[in-house]
């Protein structure tokens, strides 16, 4: 340069080999993503998902009920697909032979959605099941459904019109019980039997002598009872009173064991006068004593 000092330049820097760059790390959108889909993300995008629904069909009225529907179809099934399904089912409280007419009525069914059931629909086809006096339903996370039900007490077997029924504590028919199963039960007999039977049956229960030797309580033109025994004797209660009554049998068996050594038949219709019939032996000339 003219006048100044000389100034070398400086050779231009050269860029590295393309094959001497360290290559860009690049994660796939794959690995960035979580498998599946965990249980509390799940719930609260149903609740998230819910509240649009509740958003929808309170501003397009009964238009977007169906919308809902289908919405709420839809998080059933990706909550079933979490693992909120039906797999185990427990019925509590209920007999052998209650629980066959319980899951009939109940209609589930394995891996169906959890979270959608409507548990108080659930409850009332179970209050339906005549062994049933109540029920409550409990889901439990993440796939147990308990039943707990309050099972109606077995009272007696009402026959009437040539037809059996087993009937509770309040004299109403069990549909779903079969009369053949309970022959332990006492036997009542006649119309208007299974009505009254809760009445009276509980005043002979305190009396286990006479209930043991009971064969069936005989309700007689739907206004008294008779008590019809193992060997074939007769016991008259009046129209009302009959605790009474049964209390003079009482102190007249304490007398001279009448149950024990037997009779045709005891009349206490009457409170002031016990009627006793004593039973005829079969006289010597008889069919059955010549065959003897």
């Amino acid at each position: 340069m003219r006048g100044g000092s000389r100034v070398q330049a400086k050779p231009p820097v050269k860029a590295p080999p393309k094959a001497a760059r360290a290559p860009a790390r690049r994660t796939s959108r794959a690995a960035r993503e979580p498998h599946g889909l965990s249980p509390k993300l799940a719930l609260a995008g149903a609740v998230a998902v819910l509240a649009l629904a509740l958003g929808v069909t309170l501003a397009t009225g009964h238009r977007g009920q169906q919308l809902a529907a289908n919405i709420g179809g839809a998080i059933d099934n990706r909550f079933a697909a979490a693992g909120f399904r039906v797999r185990h089912v427990e019925v509590q409280g209920a007999s052998p032979m209650a629980r066959a007419d319980i899951a009939r009525a109940a209609g589930l069914y394995q891996d169906q959605p959890l979270l959608g059931l409507d548990l108080g629909a659930l409850r009332r086809h179970v209050e339906q099941v005549g062994w049933v006096k109540e029920a409550r339903i409990v889901r439990l996370l993440p796939d147990t459904l308990v039943v707990v039900v309050a099972e109606r007490h077995q009272l007696a077997v009402w026959q009437h019109a040539g037809r059996q029924h087993v009937i509770d504590e309040h004299g109403q028919v069990i549909p779903e019980a079969d009369a053949r199963r309970f022959t332990a039960l006492p036997l009542v007999v006649g119309e208007g039997g299974a009505e009254h039977a809760p009445e009276i049956l509980p005043v002979i229960a305190q009396r286990p002598k006479l209930m043991s030797r009971m064969d069936a309580l005989v309700r007689v033109d739907d206004r008294r009872w008779d008590l019809r025994m193992k060997d074939g004797s007769l016991i008259q209660l009046p129209a009302s009173g009959e605790e009474e009554a049964l209390m003079q049998l009482e102190r007249l068996d304490q007398r001279s064991r009448i149950l024990e050594l037997g009779f045709d038949r005891i009349d206490l219709r009457n409170p002031d006068v016990v009627a006793v019939r004593p039973r005829q032996n079969p006289p010597l000339s008889s069919p059955a004593a010549a065959g003897a």
